[in-house]
């Protein structure tokens, strides 16, 4: 783990307050988060922002070492985040963008969760959908097999599509300058082959009791994890015996977490954690 996430652990540990741990997901850093934690550290939370293994600190490094991204596995991030999970105090609140929602779920359903926020998640084994839309968003990844180990970079017309479909072209050209960075390709071929393979670790135990309260979000118009997915995701989920939600942001893509709208996602997941952690 990197220096840096176990300083957030230890200063969350002595807060004495609930910690907030927020997982990116592909093609971004935890600094996509940094507003976020500013807003729940304001509401009274300890906000953890870890990145996965090898991230660097900034889109530039990423930029000059995109090799750091390659082979990271869905298996391999999880039992990161959970580890890191692990060395709280206090079970924290998870919150997940993307394949970060997919992890949150993962962890969520290790029992290691007070509360999960999982925004516009990849899917696990035994979500079916697999719209249009979603498989040209992971063309770039997914149609080149020597994909798998390497990292993937994102142009500007691929972002545009598979992130800030929903936003102007200035706001887009700007999210994709300051949050792109390359991404590990394995998790989006894990993602995909999910349902036919009996062996995947893309999965998530949501019928396990401890899996603590969880929201699913839904962006309306995302091309990367359109709704159909999300709501398959949800039917999942709900089979859980704790509460589960859901709940879909009219008008959104992919980019809602880091555009210009992300502080009314931000306060929906907000507020669903006060009520359940």
């Amino acid at each position: 783990m990197a220096d840096n996430a176990l300083a957030q652990i230890d200063r969350a540990n002595a807060s004495g307050r609930t910690p907030v741990v927020f997982i990116h997901g592909l093609w971004l850093l935890p600094s996509s988060w940094d507003r976020w934690a500013t807003v729940f550290e304001e509401a009274g939370y300890a906000p953890v922002l870890p990145g996965w293994p090898d991230d660097p600190d900034t889109v530039e490094q990423a930029s000059a070492h995109p090799e750091v991204f390659a082979g990271k596995s869905v298996g391999q991030v999880a039992d990161h985040y959970s580890a890191l999970v692990g060395r709280l105090t206090r079970k924290p609140a998870l919150v997940g963008h993307s394949f970060g929602g997919l992890l949150a779920q993962i962890v969520a359903g290790r029992g290691l969760a007070a509360a999960t926020v999982a925004i516009d998640a990849a899917p696990f084994r035994g979500v079916l959908p697999l719209p249009v839309s979603a498989l040209r968003a992971a063309a770039p990844v997914l149609s080149n097999p020597l994909n798998y180990r390497r990292a993937v970079a994102l142009t500007y017309d691929q972002f545009r599509y598979a992130f800030a479909n929903t936003v102007d072209e200035d706001e887009a050209r700007r999210l994709h300058r300051e949050f792109a960075v390359p991404a590990s390709g394995m998790p989006l071929f894990q993602a995909a082959t999910a349902n036919i393979n009996p062996r995947t670790e893309a999965r998530a135990d949501y019928r396990n009791p401890d899996r603590g309260p969880m929201l699913i979000v839904s962006g309306e118009r995302d091309n990367t994890a359109p709704p159909a997915i999300t709501n398959a995701i949800y039917r999942k989920q709900k089979l859980n015996p704790g509460v589960t939600e859901t709940t879909t942001m009219p008008g959104r893509g992919h980019a809602l977490v880091i555009d210009h709208g992300w502080r009314e996602v931000c306060d929906v997941s907000l507020d669903f954690i006060k009520r359940w952690s």
